[in-house]
């Protein structure tokens, strides 16, 4: 940054995700989650540096030089439903021109089955047939988000991540599109869900991380987390009581600037159990780094 000035945007990020396993990344804005998905594509800004190991098979995505992340990597092992679609589509071509293209590089499909190939790709992801022949500045915000989602989904990547693929989707489609997800996982593929719309977690994950501040705070399994005994962190609780069909309560205060965190716990200033203890950095225990975590119980006959 300015100055000379680094922040950690993500720090100590650990976790497995293994083949044919969705695993649904939450937590508020600028928790550093789209920062985490960019790192594993080496699209981070030139400012940026990214250490520790990023395994993909034998790949460390981290060590990776530009041209390996760009002829093996990126479209052919690991697929990107991104976070901002109409940013990512190429402005001066229609959207069956770019499917098209990506189909014939990924596919190896040719002319003859091309423009079928293309159409299929898109009823994947539900995009309209009709409006293949538009340019991206002709869509919608919905409509872009299926034409990206489609492209990314072309390739049966082993690793897929999606960065807030239901944005701007009705609740039907919502549904479908995750679903489609889905889909990518259960054929021995694996899923890395970035989102706000803990309904379509709930819905696909096999596996929830909570990341608050730049860390991981907990990772539980999906049915424990949304259901009995629910989340053990209290960030992690705080999010599913804010939930208008549960508890609709708001998390007190705001979350912490990146460059001004608070020594300690950094939930610590917004959490009703915080303590002076509270003042050291938690080490995750059990899948969750917290110094006064929810208790488990466990009951037998």
């Amino acid at each position: 940054m300015r100055g000379g000035r680094e922040i950690a945007a993500v720090t100590g990020a650990s976790f497995e995700l293994l083949p044919g396993e969705c695993l649904a990344l939450i937590g508020e804005s600028g928790c550093g989650k789209s920062v985490l998905a960019s790192a594993l594509l080496g699209l981070l800004p030139r400012n940026a540096e990214a250490t520790g190991r990023a395994l993909l098979g034998g790949l460390d995505l981290l060590a990776a030089d530009e041209r390996t992340l760009a002829r093996t990597v990126r479209g052919r092992r690991i697929g990107l439903v991104p976070q901002s679609p109409s940013a990512h589509l190429t402005p001066v071509r229609t959207v069956r021109s770019q499917l098209e293209e990506t189909v014939r590089e990924l596919t190896g499909i040719r002319k003859a089955g091309l423009r079928e190939a293309a159409e299929a790709a898109a009823e994947r992801a539900a995009f309209p047939a009709t409006h293949l022949d538009r340019h991206p500045h002709q869509l919608s915000g919905g409509l872009a988000q299926r034409a990206a989602t489609a492209l990314a989904l072309v390739g049966d990547a082993p690793l897929l991540l999606a960065d807030e693929p239901t944005t701007g989707l009705d609740r039907d489609l919502v549904d479908r599109t995750v679903d489609e997800l889905r889909r990518h996982a259960d054929t021995g593929r694996a899923l890395l869900m970035i989102t706000h719309d803990l309904a379509a977690a709930r819905r696909i994950a096999d596996r929830v991380a909570v990341m608050y501040a730049g860390r991981i705070v907990e990772i539980a399994d999906a049915p424990a987390f949304f259901g009995a005994p629910g989340p053990r962190h209290p960030y992690a609780r705080a999010l599913l009581d804010a939930l208008p069909e549960r508890a609709f309560t708001p998390i007190p205060g705001m979350p912490p600037e990146l460059g001004d965190l608070p020594g300690g716990c950094a939930f610590a200033p917004r959490c009703t159990r915080a303590t002076a203890r509270c003042g050291t950095l938690p080490e995750p225990v059990g899948g969750v780094a917290c110094h006064h975590p929810e208790e488990t119980t466990a009951c037998s006959n």
